[in-house]
């Protein structure tokens, strides 16, 4: 089993969890309520990269195993939903686990099909954020991606140091890793320090 779909599974485990703890943070949905939620969540950014680059069967349609990932996380979310309720920053970590390793995904993804290191890196960032703008819109909450846009400006930090990296021959495997682990931390300080980038409107 190759890292990449390995990296696809948790990352697909992590926003599941991430779209079943938002969904009920704001008001008690029921169990349907929930399942959609974070089936959106975990698949939402993915299904849309997959229409722009006219890719079918969509990914989820042809791997069980996502879907079954996707059930996991939400049963997950039901058994240890106290304990990660009680620590306040479980849901922007499971998102951040969610951006890093998306992001890389949706990029190899987009050049996999052919596409330019421009159109890979927005591909990638896609696959990344959009999940989540559809999560945080259903639940009736701003997206992160409109208030805090270090979220994903890091996603494109991450998918540009993936290409230099590769460009320099650099194992696939580490790079995955290296480039992951960069839009992490990113996304980590940003929070923790409250940074973002300058605000359009003065």
């Amino acid at each position: 089993m190759q890292i990449q779909y390995i990296f696809e599974l948790i990352g697909t485990l992590a926003f599941a969890i991430s779209g079943a703890l938002a969904g009920d943070e704001r008001q008690k949905h029921d169990w349907f309520g929930i399942t959609f939620i974070a089936f959106i969540t975990a698949i939402g950014g993915g299904t849309i990269r997959d229409l722009f680059l006219n890719s079918y069967p969509l990914v989820w349609f042809k791997d069980m195993n996502i879907v079954y990932t996707i059930f996991l996380g939400i049963i997950m979310s039901r058994l240890f939903y106290k304990k990660f309720n009680q620590l306040k920053l479980t849901l922007m970590l499971f998102d951040t686990l969610g951006i890093a390793l998306f992001t890389i995904v949706g990029l190899e993804k987009a050049q996999s099909l052919g596409a330019n290191d421009f159109i890979s890196v927005v591909m990638g960032m896609f696959t990344a954020v959009l999940g989540g703008v559809l999560r945080d819109t259903l639940i009736n909450k701003t997206p992160t991606i409109f208030v805090q846009e270090i979220y994903a400006t890091a996603c494109i930090i991450g998918g540009v140091i993936y290409l230099i990296l590769d460009d320099l021959q650099l194992d696939r495997n580490i790079n995955f890793i290296i480039s992951g682990s960069v839009i992490a931390v990113i996304r980590i300080i940003a929070v923790k320090f409250n940074l973002s980038l300058p605000k359009f409107y003065k």
